[in-house]
C-alpha cells in the first residue's frame, strides 16, 4: 500500500466515519496540534535524562492518540479520554510539585535540553488547548467532555516536569524581571 492517495492534493481531508473537510477546518486543526504535541513529546522523550519521566511520557503519548481519534470522528462516540485519565496528570501534578521551590515570579522556558523540550511541548499542549476550545465553540460540532480539561493538566503537568528535570540538573529557573 503506498502511503501517498493524492485525494488531499485539493486541500480537503476525509474525517473518520465522516465527510471530507478543508484541511484548515477547526477539527483538523485541533488534532493536528495534538498530533504536534504527541511528536514534541516523542522530541522530549528523545533527549538524555528522559528516562525518568519515559513511561509516563508515553502513557500520555498513548493518551494522546486516543484524544486525536476522538477529534478526527465527527459526531457522539463512546469517550476515550476518561476523567480518570485527568486525575493521573494532577497525581503527577502533585508528586513532581512537592519537591519543587514556590515560584515568586514566572520563569522563562530554558534549562537543560530535556527541559527546554518539555517547555516547546507545553506551548504546543496550550495552543492544541486553545484548538479544542475553538473546536468546541462550533454550533455543528462536538468535542470530547474531558478533552479541554486534559490538555489544561496536560500543560501544567509539562511545566512542572520541565523545573523539575532543571532542578535535578542543578539548574536554577530563570526568572523573567520586566523591562
Amino acid at each position: 500500500m503506498k502511503i501517498y492517495t493524492k485525494t488531499g492534493d485539493a486541500g480537503q481531508t476525509g474525517l473518520f466515519g465522516g465527510p471530507r473537510v478543508t484541511k484548515d477546518h477547526a477539527r483538523i486543526e485541533a488534532f493536528g496540534t495534538v498530533d504536534e504535541l504527541n511528536s514534541q513529546l516523542g522530541m522530549a522523550r528523545a533527549q538524555p535524562k528522559a528516562d525518568l519521566f519515559d513511561e509516563l511520557l508515553r502513557i500520555i503519548q498513548c493518551d494522546l492518540f486516543e484524544l486525536g481519534a476522538e477529534l478526527a470522528t465527527p459526531g457522539d462516540h463512546d469517550e476515550r479520554i476518561k476523567l480518570c485519565q485527568v486525575q493521573a496528570l494532577e497525581n503527577a501534578i502533585d508528586r513532581y510539585e512537592n519537591d519543587l521551590e514556590p515560584l515568586a515570579s514566572f520563569i522563562l522556558p530554558t534549562g537543560s535540553p530535556l527541559a527546554a523540550s518539555l517547555h516547546v511541548a507545553r506551548t504546543v499542549c496550550r495552543r492544541a488547548e486553545r484548538r479544542v476550545v475553538t473546536l468546541a465553540g462550533r454550533l455543528e460540532t462536538t468535542v470530547p467532555a474531558n478533552a479541554i480539561e486534559y490538555l489544561n493538566r496536560l500543560g501544567d503537568l509539562l511545566f512542572v516536569l520541565a523545573r523539575t528535570v532543571n532542578k535535578q540538573a542543578h539548574v536554577k529557573d530563570d526568572p523573567w524581571h520586566p523591562s
